[in-house]
């Protein structure tokens, strides 16, 4: 039997109220491997990103840990979660409306430190070192706006050690052999850009070549073969959302298939796509593409008729191949979280936080 448990910051801070010394207020919370951690954006402004976990085996959710294992972090977590990933026994929350990122010990959730980035966007890892895109300035659409940077944070000391300008409004970043390969969104811009940076990891400069891949690129992932997988968003109007692969030769090749957010499995790419009908309503497309092959050999992740309202993330266990989408519904009230099966049937469900965006795997 699935058990929810509720965790608020109003249960936390009356835990710090009256509780002695030797009480651990977070006692009712076990993080338990297997299992995930879902970040939840929340509403932009308000400092409402939480931090969700599901233990796999005891199938229970708890909602809202990070107050209650963190009682005296003021704000909590801030404002809009962007980011997620594990490394090296520390789990990262890169947030986004409070220029940090967040550090944790990814066992227990008990916070280490954070780590100072202004307007913090995505963050991926290599050789001992953390690398975090970054807007550089406040949000200014189609006024001017400086180029934006990856700072380089070395993982064990946890300091800042190096910053590379890239383009303008930098978002989701891989590595590729001794490549950083960074989405330039231009997302403040009246002209939206359409490259990728490359980074040499070795100097930490970026190369005189940038990669045109489409305009606004968002989404980039490598594979276990040496290629690089992306998106780009369009233009919201007359150009389409993109689906393309970066092969090792860094050629770009686009696939009949948009896509908004996908993760990698094995040889597997998992995705959904999203688009409008004549009422504005979002309708969305889910499939899988063989990432050998370059084609989409599946379009029934969801085959049961479960409806979702507006996908948000997407994740994969990699052991039982359960697929885990997420449903930001209005973008304001709690969200959801399904889990289905290899055969698409829906297991279970979860209540959310509000704007449930990123899954991090715990083994």
């Amino acid at each position: 039997m699935k058990k929810t448990f509720y965790i608020s910051a109003l249960c936390a801070l009356a835990f710090m109220a009256c509780r002695k010394d030797d009480v651990n207020p977070s006692a009712k919370i076990t993080i338990s491997a297997p299992g995930f951690y879902v970040l939840n954006q929340g509403v932009m402004g308000v400092n409402s990103a939480t931090l969700d976990y599901y233990d796999i085996n005891a199938s229970t959710y708890y909602l809202n840990i990070y107050p209650a294992i963190n009682p005296n972090v003021v704000k909590e977590l801030g404002d809009v979660g962007n980011d997620l990933k594990i490394y090296g026994g520390k789990m990262y929350a890169v947030i986004n409306g409070s220029n940090k990122v967040e550090v944790m010990h990814a066992k227990t959730a008990v916070r280490i430190e954070q780590v100072d980035i202004p307007n913090c966007r995505n963050i991926t890892f290599a050789g001992g070192y953390a690398y975090v895109s970054s807007y550089a300035g406040p949000v200014d659409f189609g006024g001017t706006n400086q180029r934006g940077y990856v700072a380089k944070i070395d993982t064990a000391t946890l300091q800042k050690v190096g910053e590379c300008l890239v383009g303008y409004q930098p978002e989701c970043l891989a590595v590729v052999g001794n490549k950083l390969y960074v989405a330039n969104s231009g997302g403040y811009q009246a002209v939206r850009d359409s490259t990728l940076s490359v980074i040499d990891l070795s100097s930490f400069t970026e190369t005189t070549k940038r990669l045109p891949v489409g305009i606004n690129p968002d989404v980039v992932q490598a594979d276990r073969h040496g290629n690089l997988w992306g998106t780009t968003r369009g233009n919201y109007v007359d150009i389409e959302p993109t689906l393309y692969y970066v092969d090792n030769q860094e050629v770009v090749h686009t696939l009949p298939s948009a896509a908004a957010n996908f993760c990698i499995v094995g040889d597997s790419l998992y995705f959904y796509a999203t688009d409008y009908d004549e009422n504005f309503d979002i309708v969305a497309s889910y499939g899988i593409v063989n990432i050998s092959t370059k084609t989409v050999v599946n379009t029934q992740l969801i085959a049961d008729g479960t409806s979702i309202v507006t996908p948000y993330g997407i994740a994969v266990n990699p052991i039982t191949k359960d697929i885990y989408i997420t449903d930001a519904k209005d973008y304001v009230s709690p969200g959801e979280l399904y889990c289905f099966g290899t055969n698409g049937t829906l297991k279970w469900h979860e209540t959310t936080g509000e704007l449930p965006a990123k899954i991090a795997i715990l083994w």
